[in-house]
C-alpha cells in the first residue's frame, strides 16, 4: 500500500477513534443522569481516543520513513557480490543510482551488469515487503491504540488535563524544533564563514570595494586568488532595497489607510483581494516583466533627456520590486489599524478632533507595532530577492549608488557561489557562507531599530 494511502486509512481509523470516543463519553454519562456528571465534556474524551489512535502510529510511520530506505539500500549493496562491491563513498553513490534507476524502469536491466541488475530486483522485492509490513504495523499499533482508549475511560477520567497536557507537549516539541532549527543554521553559517576567514582576512572581505570571486587565470588579474571585498554587494543590495521600499511603504500605508478608514464596504471588498493577488505572483514573472518592459522604458526615458541608462539597472529591479512588496506593508497594515479599537477614534473625534487628525494622533501610534512588523517584513523580503535582480539588475559588481547603472546584491552572488560544481576547501565557495552570515546580522539590526522605534513611539503614545 502507497504511503498516501496508508495516511488516508489513518485518518480514517483516527476519525473512528474521535467517534467511538465522544460516543463511550455519553454512554458514562447516561447512568449518572447527564454529561453535568463527567469529569471533562465529551469533546476531550474524544480528543483523547484520536491522539491514542494517531501518536503512537504517526511516530512509527516517521521513523519507518526517514530510515527504510538507508536500510534497504545498506542491504542490498551488502548483498551483492564482492567483486561488484563498491571501493569508495563516490562509486557507491554511483551503483547506488544505478540500482535506483533500473528498479524505477528509468534503465533497461540489460544496459546494465547483471549485478545491478540482480540487486535492483531484490531493492524491488525488499521495498514491497517494507511498504506490507509498515502499513500492517501502523494500522495495528492504530487500533491498540483505540482499544486502549476505550478500555481505559472512565466517568471520573481527568480527559481535559490528559489532552492539555499532550497538546502542551506537542507545542513545547515545536518551538524547540524552530529554535533548534535557527541554532543550526546559525552556527552552520558561523563554521564555514570562520574557515573562510581563515583564508581572507576579514578586513579584505568587510572593506574591499572590488568583488571578483572567480580564480584568476594570470597572476596579472585582480588577484591571483580572486577579490573578495563585498562593498560593491552591500550597496547593491541597499540601493535596490531602498528604492523598493520608496515605492511599497508609501503607496502601502496609503492603500492601507485608505481602505481601512474611508473605503466603503462593498470598495475593501474588492480592492483588498485584488492588492493581495500581487504578493502571489511568481517572482519570475516579476523578473520578465522588469526585463522586457520596466528596463527599455527606463532606458528611453533616460535617453530621451539626455541621461545615460544601462539596459540592465538598479531602479527598474528597485521598481518592480517594490511593486512586488506592496502587499506585505498593505495587507498587515490594513489587519492591524482595522484592529485598533473603534472607542479610541470615538473619542478622538467626540473631542473635536477631525478625521484625519484622528488618524495621525490616535490611530496610527495605536497601530505602529503591526506596521513597523509589515515594513519589516517588506525589508527582508526585498533583501531576500534574488529572481527579479538577476533578470533586472545583472550580475556586475559594480561600486555605485547610481540607480541608472548595473548592480547585483548578496542573495544573487550567493545563488552564483553556489551553482554547478562546488569545492567546499575553497574561498570561492566559503564566500556564500560569509555573505549569508552578513544578510543574518543586517537582518538582526534591522529587527533591533525596529523594536526600538516601536517602543519610543509607544511609550510617547502612552
Amino acid at each position: 500500500m502507497q504511503t498516501g494511502n496508508l495516511l488516508l486509512l489513518l485518518i480514517v481509523m483516527i476519525a473512528g477513534a474521535y467517534y467511538l470516543g465522544n460516543r463511550r463519553a455519553l454512554i458514562l454519562a447516561r447512568p449518572l443522569g447527564g454529561i453535568r456528571h463527567l469529569h471533562s465534556l465529551p469533546f476531550y474524551f474524544a480528543m483523547r481516543s484520536a491522539i491514542w489512535s494517531a501518536l503512537p502510529a504517526l511516530l512509527v510511520l516517521g521513523a519507518w520513513l526517514a530510515f527504510q530506505n538507508t536500510i534497504i539500500r545498506t542491504v542490498v549493496v551488502g548483498g551483492m557480490p564482492e567483486s561488484a562491491q563498491p571501493a569508495d563513498p563516490s562509486a557507491m553513490s554511483l551503483v547506488v543510482s544505478q540500482i535506483q534507476n533500473v528498479a524505477s524502469g528509468a534503465i533497461p536491466p540489460s544496459f546494465v551488469s547483471p549485478e545491478v541488475a540482480q540487486a535492483a530486483e531484490q531493492l524491488t522485492r525488499l521495498g514491497d515487503i517494507s511498504a506490507m509490513a509498515m502499513t500492517v504495523v501502523v494500522t495495528v499499533l492504530s487500533m491498540l491504540g483505540i482499544a486502549w482508549a476505550w478500555l481505559r475511560v472512565s466517568a471520573r477520567m481527568r480527559a481535559r488535563q490528559q489532552v492539555e497536557r499532550v497538546l502542551q507537549t506537542l507545542f513545547m516539541v515545536c518551538a524547540t524544533l524552530a529554535i533548534l532549527t535557527t541554532v543550526g543554521i546559525l552556527l552552520s553559517v558561523l563554521f564555514e564563514s570562520m574557515q573562510f576567514f581563515s583564508k581572507i582576512p576579514v578586513t579584505e572581505f568587510l572593506f574591499g570595494v572590488q568583488w571578483s570571486p572567480q580564480t584568476a587565470l594570470r597572476a596579472d588579474q585582480v588577484a591571483a586568488q580572486g577579490a573578495f571585498g563585498a562593498i560593491p554587494l552591500f550597496v547593491g543590495t541597499l540601493l535596490i532595497s531602498a528604492i523598493a521600499l520608496l515605492v511599497a511603504v508609501p503607496v502601502g500605508l496609503m492603500s492601507a489607510i485608505y481602505l481601512a478608514e474611508y473605503a466603503s464596504p462593498r470598495v475593501r471588498a474588492f480592492a483588498k483581494p485584488a492588492l493581495e493577488v500581487l504578493a502571489g505572483v511568481p517572482t519570475v514573472v516579476y523578473g520578465f516583466f522588469a526585463a522586457l518592459t520596466v528596463a527599455p522604458f527606463i532606458r528611453e526615458l533616460g535617453q530621451s533627456i539626455g541621461l545615460s541608462v544601462d539596459s540592465e539597472s538598479a531602479l527598474a529591479a528597485g521598481l518592480v520590486m517594490g511593486v512586488m512588496i506592496i502587499p506585505f506593508v498593505s495587507s498587515l497594515a490594513d489587519d492591524v489599524i482595522t484592529a485598533v479599537p473603534q472607542t479610541l477614534r470615538d473619542g478622538s473625534l467626540g473631542l473635536g478632533a477631525t478625521r484625519s487628525e484622528t488618524i495621525k494622533k490616535v490611530v496610527f501610534p495605536a497601530a505602529l507595532p503591526g506596521i513597523m512588523g509589515g515594513i519589516l517584513l517588506a525589508a527582508s523580503r526585498a533583501i531576500g530577492e534574488t529572481m527579479i535582480v538577476v533578470m533586472a539588475a545583472g550580475l556586475a559588481a559594480n561600486l555605485t549608488v547610481n540607480p541608472l547603472e548595473a548592480v547585483t546584491t548578496i542573495t544573487v552572488q550567493i545563488v552564483t557561489l553556489l551553482t554547478g560544481d562546488q569545492e567546499f576547501d575553497s574561498a570561492k565557495t566559503l564566500a556564500a557562507f560569509a555573505l549569508g552570515l552578513m544578510l543574518f546580522i543586517t537582518t538582526l539590526l534591522m529587527n533591533m531599530v525596529a523594536l526600538h522605534i516601536v517602543k519610543k513611539y509607544r511609550e510617547q503614545y502612552d
